[in-house]
């Protein structure tokens, strides 16, 4: 087990913490030691969320990128709720000895890590918009796909952070390494299947300038997101 102290410090102090997989900061909130953790992570997530949710939409039009603000941290909430069920039986099944309590908790730092990384590329990303063709230019649809597969590279390099950040706990806590690493796949595949195919459900958040501005598109469960990435990466390199 890791070695054991309470959570203090400033909330950024905290932050750091969390962003270094601190194996003493987790394992208080393991316990339920440490105040404030969850509500830390949670308040983390909507903020940094927000901030690159709004770059997502910003492009198609402001009030797109209102939408994103909003439906990017929701959609990660969704995805650690499903995840966080899944991932629990799996480390029970696995052998990693993890409790669902524990399980979900190191859901929560995963993605609050990833969100993290998302927010603090946001300026760039910002500025990418600013200086890209307007939605309603010529050349919108190409920039369309490239915002796609480039934000899509973006998010999945923070998925890959933030994973490993559960790997790096997952050592530290589990006795058996075997399990660690099996447990760990396990939650890699899950976090991507999930995470992409509910990203596509709750679409529009790009917004494709051939379609209006909308909260939610009408065919939400049609298609799937990687038939849609697919098609995008080959429009590209036509």
């Amino acid at each position: 087990m890791m070695t054991t102290t309470t959570q203090t410090g400033s909330p950024l102090r905290q932050l750091g913490d969390l962003c270094r997989a601190d194996a003493s900061v987790i394992d208080a909130w393991f316990e339920g030691r440490a105040n404030g953790g969850v509500r830390l992570c949670c308040l983390s997530i909507m903020i940094a969320g927000g901030l690159y949710g709004f770059t997502l939409g910003y492009w198609r039009a402001p009030e797109m990128g209102a939408y994103v603000a909003l439906k990017l941290p929701l959609l990660i909430f969704v995805v650690l709720l499903v995840n966080g069920l899944i991932n629990g039986m799996l480390a029970q099944v696995l052998g990693s000895g993890l409790s669902f309590r524990q399980s979900l908790t190191m859901s929560l730092v995963s993605f609050t890590t990833v969100t993290l990384i998302l927010g603090a590329l946001s300026p760039i990303t910002f500025f990418m918009v600013v200086n890209a063709p307007a939605s309603d230019s010529v050349g919108a649809v190409r920039w369309h796909q490239i915002f796609m597969v480039t934000h899509t590279a973006l998010i999945a390099y923070a998925g890959v952070v933030g994973n490993y950040k559960s790997y790096r706990l997952l050592v530290g806590i589990t006795d058996d390494l075997a399990a660690a690493r099996r447990t760990f796949m396990a939650w890699l595949v899950t976090n991507l299947f999930v995470g992409t195919q509910l990203s596509y459900t709750m679409r529009p958040f790009f917004g494709n300038p051939l379609k209006g501005v909308e909260l939610f598109r009408d065919d939400a469960f049609g298609g799937s997101f990687y038939e849609v990435l697919l098609h995008s990466l080959m429009r590209i390199f036509q």
